[in-house]
């Protein structure tokens, strides 16, 4: 081989340095990571490096090596094989050396040091070469700088390199980055917002004209009429953003209704990039359905193949959007989207620094993202989903108390579908059937009960000209498994599909079945009634009528949707979320027109809390114009302290589960959302964003000083509209203050509705205002009337100026014997 010898410096990156170097008389091929400068190469050397022969990239060769060609090269994670030529012949070079597996991490840095963001971006880069051996090989690390709301950055590293950031001064935290999920016409009347009042909240806010909600999320459709911008004024000279173009998306799809628009593409794996836009067009729909929930027109005229027929607007119609597309698609549409943490970072950062008044997030995350913390500190209210993992416990997310989380309902509205069967009698379920040529003909029944309910049998049975029964008697089917029976009924010839459900509040499945067979849910009663029909009759037929709409008090409602997130707050029991509850089934909103979507038209339904998410930021919007100097809590106070307990006919709150139940605020937080109430709250609990800090800092495990057990003890104390103790052993002592926004000469006094077996004692009972005593403190004492291994009760502390004022907050109190106990089994 020449006298040639070969040695490896740990390598960790793709691309390598190969150097040529004379140790003793000898030859030396030197591979090292292109980080590895001269000088970091020289203690590993008893000679000078003679020549650098070439840099050299996987997959790829490179000429002009010197005196050596490089013939082939392969790099595995693990193993190096460099394939070299020279006088002597071909001959094969192999090197072990540490794993280079790359992942992206986020480093947080906390408050910027630098108001110059080129500045901080330089700092961003120096940190990360002082541990990657250079800026070169740093800035191609680097995915995304985070300058203008906080300080950080997220790179691919190896977890050394993550281990080696995490002991740098400076440093708060380093996790590997996470993907997370995004979890209408009638609404706003439904909440009692109607846009035609001259005297109403709405016209005195001007329908949000002036204020600015950012939205991130799935991107948007520009070309709905939800987004036009006519009538609008240019952007505010405040604005900083930009409008980014892509695929399908120019800087002139943004307007004055679209003020913004960015993307962050880098962190998505390209395979599920695939049939997207490159840009902040919307493939997805979620994006496009939620920002015209939070700030779309008024668009005259629109239903759902007539159903839902109505105006559709969002809670704060004149108000502007900018978009920011961190959400991808993970299939065609309808399918989930997928959301990079660092994406989503880089989105609040760049919405901190573009200007915006509101973010709207219908994306799940355990606390919520890290900069949201930074977005509230600078006066901007952020507004998350709770999550779709109810009816279950403990599983509401986005649980930071400076988050506003928000929970879904149903409103007055229904689809009733009539089934008459051949007897003449008439049934009722509900769809979103509309195919009118299909409507009103009987046909003959097939009927599967329980296990003969599948897709084999589906496929092999003759089920052409019949309306298939899907009966499950003992368990529970899923609605992807229900989803796919009804296409196999389709796709083998079927006239319809009729079948048990459990109440999902996800009807919103079966409008992409809409103008095919009709697709009906039923009620065992129901399902029971067909069935004794089936089993009396010699043939029996059935038909299914188009569904209609329902609205009004008739129907019972808000009732909690089955699949809102539910707590108690698993992180912290101490902060009772969800906040509220606000409306997220069935929702129509504008669609993007492509692919099925098209085929629906420029408006479809969506349920979920990520509909119920852009309720609240419209509704934030709107205060926000009347109330400029209010804080995000000010803001969040306001709207959980109005809100709802009863439905529309003053009974209390239901939540959808298994069964349905008397909802609490572990379903609705305060309970249901009250806009027009919220717009003169009285007093409001107001919260610096100073006082969240040390709980800020024991999130992200920057606590130096030991004290995070403390200050999650404290946080009975924060000043939350909301009171939680997960674990009153004797008694417990809880201070909150309130600040009156009301008529300066007010006197409030305590309406107390104690948790079951808790005593509550409110000091003092009533609280007089003046114009030089604009807050006043009290004190909640609570003691165990019982010894007992207890479970949650609920009650609610109320303070009343004997005029429109009733300032209500909700508690939650666990009486324990033992702290340490388990109810699961």
């Amino acid at each position: 081989m020449g006298g040639l010898r070969f040695l490896v410096l740990g390598a960790s990156f793709p691309v390598f340095r190969v150097f040529v170097c004379r140790v003793g008389g000898a030859q030396v091929v030197v591979v090292a990571p292109r980080a590895i400068m001269f000088s970091r190469l020289q203690p590993h050397l008893d000679g000078d490096i003679e020549n650098l022969v070439g840099v050299v990239w996987s997959s790829r060769i490179l000429s002009g090596c010197g005196n050596l060609q490089i013939v082939k090269e392969l790099h595995w994670h693990f193993i190096l094989l460099l394939r070299l030529r020279n006088g002597c012949g071909l001959f094969d070079l192999f090197g072990d050396f540490p794993s280079a597996t790359n992942n992206l991490y986020i480093v947080y840095l906390g408050e910027r040091q630098h108001e110059d963001a080129d500045h901080a971006t330089a700092s961003h880069h120096s940190i990360l070469a002082s541990v990657l051996g250079s800026k070169d090989v740093a800035s191609e690390s680097i995915l995304y700088s985070y300058k203008h709301g906080f300080s950080g950055f997220s790179a691919m590293l190896t977890e050394p390199q993550a281990e080696t950031i995490r002991g740098l001064p400076g440093v708060v935290s380093v996790k590997m980055n996470q993907m997370h999920s995004t979890h209408t016409t009638r609404s706003w009347d439904f909440m009692r917002l109607p846009y035609g009042q001259p005297n109403g909240v709405l016209a005195s806010a001007g329908m949000g004209e002036g204020i600015i909600i950012g939205v991130i999320d799935s991107g948007i459709w520009p070309e709905s009429p939800s987004f036009s911008d006519d009538g609008y004024d240019p952007p505010p000279a405040r604005w900083k953003g930009t409008c980014q173009s892509g695929k399908s998306f120019s800087s002139k799809s943004c307007n004055n209704k679209i003020i913004g628009a960015r993307w962050y593409a880098d962190v998505v794996n390209e395979t599920q990039l695939v049939g997207e836009f490159l840009s902040p067009r919307d493939l997805n729909g979620h994006g496009t359905h939620v920002a015209s929930i939070a700030a779309g027109n008024i668009v005259h005229n629109t239903s759902f193949y007539g159903l839902a027929s109505g105006v559709a607007r969002g809670g704060a119609p004149r108000a502007q959007i900018a978009v920011y597309k961190a959400c991808w698609s993970v299939g065609a549409p309808p399918a989930d989207a997928t959301c990079s943490e660092a994406a989503v970072m880089k989105a609040i950062d760049d919405a901190i620094h573009d200007g915006v008044d509101i973010l709207s997030m219908s994306i799940l995350s355990v606390l919520g993202h890290i900069p949201a913390f930074h977005a509230v500190a600078k006066g901007i209210p952020v507004v998350y989903a709770a999550g779709n993992f109810g009816p279950y416990a403990q599983m509401v997310g986005n649980v930071a108390p400076w988050l506003f989380t928000v929970a879904a309902s149903t409103i007055d509205r229904l689809f009733p579908t009539a089934i008459t069967l051949g007897n003449g009698q008439t049934l009722t379920g509900q769809s979103l059937f509309a195919d009118m040529e299909r409507a009103n003909q009987f046909h003959k029944m097939k009927l599967y009960l329980d296990t003969m309910c599948n897709l084999t049998v589906a496929n092999s049975t003759d089920v052409k000209g019949s309306i298939v029964l899907c009966f499950s008697t003992t368990s529970v089917l899923p609605i992807a498994q229900l989803y796919g029976l009804a296409s196999a009924v389709i796709n083998n010839g079927g006239e319809g599909f009729i079948f048990t459900q459990q109440s999902t509040d996800f009807l919103v499945a079966w409008q992409f079945r809409a103008m095919s067979i009709p697709c009906v849910s039923v009620d065992l009663e129901v399902a029971y009634k067909i069935i004794q029909y089936f089993s009396t009759s010699h043939n029996p037929v059935a038909k299914v009528s188009l569904t209609q709409t329902t609205t009004g008090s008739v129907i019972p409602a808000p009732k909690i949707a089955a699949f809102s997130s539910r707590g108690p707050n698993s992180v912290y029991p101490t902060i009772l979320k969800p906040d509220i509850a606000a409306p997220g089934v069935n929702i129509l909103a504008a669609a993007p027109q492509v692919g099925i979507y098209k085929e629906l038209g420029l408006y479809f339904f969506d349920s979920g809390t990520s509909m119920a998410c852009p309720h609240v930021s419209g509704i934030v919007a709107v205060l926000k114009s009347l109330h400029p100097d209010w804080s995000p809590a000010a803001l969040k106070s306001a709207l959980m302290t109005t809100a709802y307990i009863t439905d529309n006919n003053g009974l209390p709150l239901l939540a959808d589960a298994t069964p349905n139940k008397i909802a609490d605020p572990f379903d609705y937080g305060a309970g249901f959302l009250n806009p027009t109430q919220a717009s003169d709250p009285g007093l409001i609990y107001d919260i610096d964003a100073s006082d969240y800090q040390k709980l800020f800092n024991c999130m992200l495990g920057s606590d130096t000083n030991g004290s995070c057990t403390a200050t999650e003890s404290s946080l009975f104390d924060l000043n939350l509209p909301s009171i939680a103790i997960p674990n009153l052993k004797s008694s417990e002592t809880v201070s909150r203050t309130v600040t009156n926004v009301g008529q300066p000469d007010a006197v409030y006094k305590a309406s107390v509705e104690p948790p079951a077996g808790v005593d509550m004692l409110v000091e003092p009972m009533t609280l007089v205002f003046g114009t030089d005593t604009s807050s006043q403190s009290f004190k909640v004492t609570f003691k165990a009337m019982r010894k007992i291994q207890g479970d949650y009760s609920f009650g609610n502390l109320a303070w009343h100026d004997g005029g429109s004022h009733f300032v209500r907050i909700p508690i939650a109190v666990r009486v324990v014997i033992e702290d340490s106990y388990s109810t699961v089994s």
